[in-house]
C-alpha cells in the first residue's frame, strides 16, 4: 500500500503518533439509487492511495466480470461487497470504510438508496458528523432524495454536501448545476437546513474530488477533500456544550478508591468543577479526574475517563454526570420521534426496553400522535408504524432519566427500543421534550395500605390471569373458582373479557393495537384491585407474551399467577358456543385468535389446566388447591 506519507518508511512511531492525533471524520453518502455512492467512496479510497496492490488488482478483475463502466474501473465495486449488490448493481446493506490523508482520518458508511433500506440509512447516519447527498445531475432532486435529506434534518446532521455528480454526462453544464442549486434550495428550507455546500462533481472522471476540475472552471468552491478535511466535527462543537459523562461503570479496584468511568459526550471537566447526578440531583465536586496514563487537568468530548469525587454520593450504571450550572433535564414521560425498523408493527401500549446513553429501562409508547410522510412532510394519523415508518410519539417510562432534547446532544437524546423477548433493536428514537405531566403528577402517600386492607381480608392479593383460546373454558373455570373462593369466605373479583368490553373497553376492536391496549388496561384495572386487598380473576385469550408479561410485571413479586387453560384448537372448535368461530371461517370475523391472528402460549404458567383430560369442576379444584399450597388463601 502506498500511503501519501513518508514516515511510514523512514520513521513510523513519528507516523503513528501524528496519526493517533488527527481528528476522525465520520460522514454517509446517500441518495437515491444509481447516483453514485458506491463510485464516490471507491473514488475517495483510490485518491487516498489506501489501496493495496491485490485490492487494485482484484477490483480490476470484478470490474470486467460484475462492472457497469465498460472497460474502465468500477470503483463502486470496492465498496459493494455483497454479491446481491453486485449482481444489480446496487447498495443492500451499510459498508463502512476507513481512509486518511496527511490532515484527518475518516469513516464513511456507504448507505442504500432504495426506499425500502430506510431503517439502514438512519443506521448509517445515526453517529455520522457529516453528510454527501448525492445527485444525479441529469435527474436532479428525487422523492427518496427529499426522502433522505427529511432523515437528515432529523438526525440533527449539520455540514450537509449537496454532490451533484455525473457532471461528465450533461457536458458539464454550469447552468444545470444551478438549476439543481435553486430547486433543492427551496426544498432545504422547508426542513430548515442551512448548511450546505453545493459541488458539481464527476465521481468516475475525478472531477472535483481531490483537484479542481479543468473542465468545470466556472465553479470556484472547494472540492470534496477540501470539505471534508477543514469541516467542523461533532467532538469539537460538543467541548463547547454543558459537561455530560453517562456513568457506564462504578471502578471500585480497592477500599482506597471509588471512581465513576465513562465516555464524556459533551463539554469540559476540571478538577474542583461542582457537578450533578442525576436523576437523584445529589452534588459534589470533582477530586481527580483518572486515566490509564495518570490524572488530567482537564477532560473533554470524546475522552474515556474516571472521576473521583469530593464526597460519598450512591452512584450506578446509567446516572448522568452533569456540570452543576447547567445539567440535564429528568422526566419519565416524553414526546419523541420514532423511526420504526421492524417488520412487525409498533403497538402503543406494548412494553419495549429503551437504551439511552448507558441506561436500559422498561418504555411504552402511550400514542402516536402522527406519522410523517417524508415525501410530502405530510402529517396523518396512525394507530401503528409500520416497517420504515416515521411517527412523533409520546413514550412513558417505568422510571425518571436524565436527557437532553436530540438536537442538542445526540448521546443524551438518543435511544433504541428493544423488543424485549427477541433482544432485537425494532426503532431509533429522538427525544424532543419532557412532557409536562411528568414534572406535574407525583404519587400521593396514603396511610392504608395494601398490607393493611389484606390483613382484614386475611388473604394474599392475587391476580388468577386466565389465558387460553376462545371456547378454552376460561370463563367458566374462573366463574366456578370464584364460587368456591366466595363459599371460603374469599374477596374477590373476576373481570371477564366480555364484560369489560362492554364498558371500560368498548371502544376497542380486536386489531393487535386494540388488544394490546385491551390488556393494557385489565393489567392496570386489577393491579388496583390488588392493592385494594381482593384476589382478582382475569379471562382474557390475552394472546401475545409480551403484553401477559407486561401484567406480570406491574405486581409484586408472586402476585401474578398464570393460569393456561390448555384445550387444543380443533376442540375449542367443536365447542364453539358462541358461533365465532364458523364466523371466522366464513372470512366475516378478521383477526381472530386461532385463525387468522397467533396465539402464543404461555411458556412456564404457574397453573396448567389441561381440559381434555379435565370437567371444569376439576379444573377449577386444582386452581383452589394451588391458592392453598402458594398461601393465597387459608390452608
Amino acid at each position: 500500500m502506498a500511503h501519501v506519507s513518508d514516515l511510514i518508511s523512514s520513521d513510523i512511531e513519528q507516523y503513528l503518533q501524528a496519526h493517533e492525533h488527527k481528528s476522525l471524520l465520520r460522514f454517509i453518502t446517500c441518495g437515491s439509487v444509481d447516483d453514485g455512492k458506491s463510485t464516490l467512496i471507491g473514488r475517495l479510497l483510490f485518491e487516498s492511495k489506501m489501496l493495496f496492490e491485490d485490492q487494485l488488482a482484484a477490483m480490476e478483475a470484478d470490474s470486467k466480470k460484475w462492472g457497469t463502466q465498460g472497460e474502465d474501473i468500477d470503483f463502486a465495486l470496492l465498496v459493494d461487497g455483497l454479491a446481491a449488490e453486485r449482481e444489480q448493481g446496487i447498495t443492500i446493506d451499510v459498508a463502512y470504510r476507513f481512509f486518511s490523508t496527511d490532515k484527518r482520518k475518516f469513516i464513511v458508511a456507504d448507505t442504500p438508496g432504495h426506499e425500502q433500506y430506510t431503517r439502514n440509512m438512519v443506521t448509517g447516519a445515526s453517529t455520522a458528523d457529516a453528510a454527501i447527498l448525492m445527485v444525479d445531475a441529469r435527474k436532479g432532486i428525487l422523492t427518496q432524495t427529499r426522502r433522505h435529506s427529511y432523515l437528515m434534518s432529523l438526525l440533527g446532521i449539520r455540514q450537509i454536501v449537496v454532490a451533484i455528480n455525473k457532471m461528465d454526462l450533461v457536458d458539464y453544464s454550469e447552468q444545470r448545476f444551478n438549476e439543481i442549486v435553486e430547486e433543492y434550495g427551496q426544498f432545504a428550507e422547508q426542513l430548515g437546513l442551512s448548511n450546505i455546500t453545493y459541488i458539481p462533481m464527476s465521481a468516475f472522471k475525478g472531477d472535483n474530488i481531490v483537484e479542481p476540475s479543468p473542465r468545470m472552471t466556472w465553479y470556484h468552491g472547494t472540492t470534496l477533500m477540501g470539505f471534508l478535511e477543514t469541516v467542523e466535527v461533532d467532538d469539537t462543537r460538543m467541548q463547547r456544550a454543558p459537561f455530560r459523562l453517562p456513568v457506564q461503570w462504578v471502578n471500585r479496584p480497592n477500599l482506597d478508591f471509588r471512581g465513576f468511568s465513562g465516555s464524556i459526550t459533551s463539554g469540559v471537566i476540571k478538577p474542583g468543577d461542582r457537578i450533578r447526578v442525576q436523576p437523584s440531583g445529589k452534588e459534589s465536586t470533582v477530586d481527580r479526574i483518572v486515566t490509564y496514563s495518570g490524572d488530567l487537568e482537564q477532560a473533554v468530548a470524546g475522552q474515556s475517563v474516571t472521576l473521583t469525587l469530593a464526597d460519598e454520593i450512591d452512584i450506578s450504571r446509567g446516572d448522568v454526570i452533569s456540570i452543576a450550572e447547567a445539567p440535564a433535564e429528568t422526566a419519565d414521560q416524553f414526546e419523541s420521534t420514532l423511526v420504526w425498523m421492524h417488520d412487525d408493527a409498533l403497538l402503543p401500549g406494548r412494553p419495549y426496553l429503551l437504551k439511552i446513553g448507558t441506561q436500559t429501562v422498561t418504555a411504552s409508547v402511550t400514542d402516536i400522535k402522527y406519522q410523517v410522510n417524508v415525501n410530502t412532510l405530510e402529517h396523518t394519523a396512525a394507530k401503528q408504524l409500520e416497517l420504515n415508518g416515521i411517527g412523533v410519539c409520546n413514550l412513558s417510562l417505568d422510571r425518571a432519566i436524565a436527557f437532553d432534547d436530540y438536537q442538542t446532544n445526540k448521546d443524551t437524546g438518543g435511544f433504541i427500543l428493544i423488543d424485549r423477548l427477541s433482544n432485537t433493536t425494532v426503532a431509533a428514537g429522538m427525544l424532543h421534550f419532557a412532557l409536562r405531566r411528568s414534572q406535574n403528577i407525583h404519587m400521593q402517600h396514603v396511610d392504608v395500605n395494601k398490607e393493611a386492607r389484606a390483613l382484614t381480608k386475611g388473604q394474599q392479593p392475587s391476580v388468577l390471569w386466565f389465558t387460553g383460546l376462545s371456547g378454552a373454558g376460561k370463563s367458566t373455570i374462573a366463574n366456578l373458582v370464584e364460587k368456591k373462593l366466595h363459599a371460603l369466605g374469599g374477596h374477590t373479583y373476576l373481570l371477564d373479557g366480555d364484560n369489560v368490553r362492554h364498558g371500560l373497553n368498548k371502544d376497542l376492536g380486536f386489531t393487535n393495537a386494540d388488544r394490546v391496549e385491551n390488556i393494557r388496561r385489565v393489567a392496570e384495572v386489577s393491579k388496583l384491585m390488588v392493592d385494594a386487598g381482593l384476589i382478582v380473576l382475569t379471562a382474557f385469550i390475552s394472546p401475545f407474551r409480551a403484553e401477559r408479561r407486561m401484567a406480570r410485571e406491574s405486581l409484586a413479586d408472586g402476585e401474578f399467577i398464570e393460569v393456561f387453560v390448555d384445550t387444543p384448537l380443533n376442540v375449542a372448535e367443536e365447542r364453539d358456543v358462541k358461533g365465532l368461530y364458523k364466523k371466522a371461517r366464513r372470512g366475516e370475523l378478521k383477526n381472530f385468535t386461532g385463525i387468522d391472528s397467533a396465539y402464543e402460549q404461555p411458556e412456564a404458567a404457574e397453573i396448567h389446566l389441561d381440559t381434555t383430560r379435565l370437567s371444569a369442576d376439576e379444573a377449577a379444584d386444582q386452581v383452589i388447591a394451588e391458592l392453598r399450597q402458594r398461601g393465597v388463601i387459608a390452608g
